[in-house]
C-alpha cells in the first residue's frame, strides 16, 4: 500500500487496544513498527509476533527521555523515522466535584504532556527532512462536552486545537508535516479500567459490551490516513458504532 511499505512508525500505547492492533495493522501491510509503552513484557510478545519489522522499547510518554530514545531506537534499528501516533492515553472518568485532583494531573501527564513529549522528540526528524507524519488519538470527547468527565474532554480538546495549530505552522514554515487527529467513539479496550467502580462505569461497560467496536477498526483509521499521497492531509477522523449518539 502506497506510503506505508518500509515505513518507520513509531507507537505510543502499544501494549494493548488501538495501539496494538495498530502495530499488527500496519506490519501486515509492509510497515517498519518501534512500539512503546511501560509494561515491558507486553512489548516483547507484540515485537516476537511482528518479527523483523518491529523493534520496542519500555517507555513512558511523560518522560521526554524516554521518547528521545525511542527515537533514537527506531534510527538506529531502521535508519529514520516516517510516522509518529501518538496514542497513550488513560480516562480515570469522574465529576469535578469529587476532587480526585490525582486523576486531572494524571491525565494531563499522559494526554497532553505524553503527546507533546513523543512531537518534541521527532520534530527534529520531521523538521531536517522536510516529511513526516504526526497521528494523534483524540477522542469523539474531543469535539463535545461530557458530564463526569471534564478533565478527559479537555485534554481531548486540547489535542484537537494544538493538532490543527501546528498543521498551519508546518504550511507556513514548508516542513511538510502532515497531521491527524482520529476521534473514537466507543471502543473496547483497556480504556474503561482505569475509571473507579460506580454505577455510572457499570452502565458504560454495559454500553461498550453491546455496541462497542473492536480496536481493529481505528487501526484501520490509521491505516487509511497514512497511505494518503504526501499531498492529502486526512486532518481528523471520527469512527465510532453505528448506534452510539
Amino acid at each position: 500500500m502506497k506510503n506505508i511499505k518500509d515505513s518507520v512508525v513509531l507507537i505510543t500505547g502499544a501494549s494493548s487496544g488501538i495501539g496494538r492492533e495498530t502495530a499488527r495493522v500496519l506490519a501486515r501491510n509492509g510497515a517498519r513498527v518501534v512500539l512503546s509503552a511501560r509494561r515491558e513484557a507486553r512489548l516483547k510478545e507484540l515485537a516476537a509476533e511482528l518479527g523483523e519489522s518491529a523493534a520496542y522499547l519500555a517507555s513512558d510518554v511523560c518522560s521526554l527521555d524516554d521518547m528521545r530514545a525511542l527515537v533514537a531506537l527506531a534510527k538506529e534499528k531502521f535508519g529514520r523515522v516516517d510516522v509518529l501516533f501518538a496514542n497513550a492515553g488513560i480516562m480515570p472518568g469522574s465529576s469535578m466535584s469529587e476532587l480526585k485532583v490525582s486523576d486531572w494531573m494524571a491525565m494531563v501527564d499522559i494526554n497532553v504532556k505524553g503527546v507533546l513529549n513523543a512531537m518534541a522528540a521527532v520534530l527534529p526528524e520531521f523538521t531536517a527532512q522536510k516529511r513526516g507524519h504526526i497521528v494523534v488519538t483524540s477522542s469523539m470527547a474531543g469535539t463535545r462536552s461530557v458530564p463526569g468527565n471534564a478533565v478527559y474532554c479537555g485534554t481531548k480538546h486540547f489535542v484537537r486545537a494544538m493538532l490543527d495549530s501546528f498543521r498551519m505552522e508546518s504550511i507556513q514554515e514548508g516542513t511538510h508535516i502532515r497531521t491527524t487527529a482520529i476521534y473514537p467513539g466507543a471502543i473496547r479496550t483497556e480504556l474503561l479500567n482505569t475509571i473507579a467502580p460506580s454505577e455510572t462505569k457499570t452502565m458504560v461497560e454495559e454500553f461498550y459490551k453491546n455496541v462497542g467496536l473492536e480496536p481493529e477498526v481505528i487501526a484501520d483509521a490509521v491505516l487509511y490516513a497514512i497511505s494518503q499521497p504526501d499531498n492529502v492531509d486526512v486532518s481528523g477522523l471520527g469512527v465510532r458504532p453505528s448506534m452510539e449518539s
